[in-house]
């Protein structure tokens, strides 16, 4: 019989891990979950396999926690390749390579100034994206013709950090749910020549940066105010239902209630009080 590496009881945890190259976000958090013994764990803004990076990574309630957490803008370090065309736009689908010529470094800096703001693109068909339902790349895998809906992506700021022909290096802020090898390729495009992205990392996620999977605080970085709670905190121990009078704060919206050993999520919407997350331990 195999033994199993879990623990009966998850863990609380929240991290931030360096994914490497050429493997997949959910195959790298089977070797996360391994690591720390625990099987209730879950990741926040997958990365491609070519990509490496900044991942969150939470266990136990706080794997719960994501849509909350402080994880935008996001930056990436991108290696454009002059002269390759890539299917996936990046080197895992690459058809040829080809000799461009080299490019002026101003008209480099000027195409990215240019682009910061709202920019309307494609997605990748070798995307996460869904189509009725189905991942893109998977029916892109399959040879399937792919038509994906335009998106919108916000750039906040982008450089080159150097030019060594065919390679130019840029860092890139932006939006989340944004595509790096989307923006490549608008960027090709101004600048008049084809190519791909050969590398990509991500930084940071919002707040969030490696460092060395030290443990975080969730509270350090849970995007929603605090509001005071008046009230008995068994009822929020227990999940019973709370009366906005024992609020300090009584306007709509989402907030965030802490005490001694836990804390609570709540919605508040035209004087009704509900739970979002009840009782999430404390660190």
């Amino acid at each position: 019989m195999q033994k199993r590496f879990y623990d009966k009881e998850s863990i609380n945890k929240l991290i931030v891990v360096n994914k490497p190259l050429f493997i997949s976000s959910n195959f790298y958090l089977t070797k996360i979950k391994k690591k720390y013994k625990n099987k209730k764990a879950g990741f926040s803004g997958t990365l491609d396999p070519f990509a490496k990076g900044c991942l969150i990574v939470a266990f136990g309630q706080y794997s719960r926690l994501f849509k909350y957490l402080k994880k935008t803008p996001k930056t990436y370090k991108a290696v454009v390749w002059l002269g390759a065309i890539s299917e996936s736009f990046d080197i895992e689908k690459v058809i040829s390579v080809n000799l461009v010529d080299k490019i002026n470094i101003e008209d480099i800096k000027f195409q990215l100034n240019a682009l910061v703001g709202e920019l309307e693109y494609v997605p990748p068909k070798f995307s996460a994206k869904k189509i009725d339902g189905v991942r893109a790349y998977e029916l892109a895998r399959q040879g399937h013709d792919v038509e994906l809906d335009k998106c919108k992506m916000n750039i906040y700021d982008t450089k080159i950090i150097s030019y060594r022909h065919p390679f130019i290096t840029i860092e890139t802020t932006v939006s989340e749910g944004s595509y790096i090898r989307s923006f490549a390729q608008i960027l090709l495009e101004k600048l008049g020549t084809i190519g791909t992205l050969s590398y990509l990392e991500r930084i940071n996620e919002g707040a969030f940066f490696y460092e060395n999977e030290k443990d975080l605080d969730p509270l350090d970085y849970i995007d929603l105010p605090i509001n005071n709670y008046f009230g008995t905190i068994e009822w929020l121990n227990t999940g019973k239902k709370i009366s906005i009078d024992y609020l300090e704060n009584k306007k709509n919206g989402k907030y965030l209630i802490i005490t001694d050993k836990f804390f609570s999520i709540i919605e508040i919407e035209e004087g009704d009080v509900k739970y979002l997350l009840n009782k999430v331990l404390k660190v």
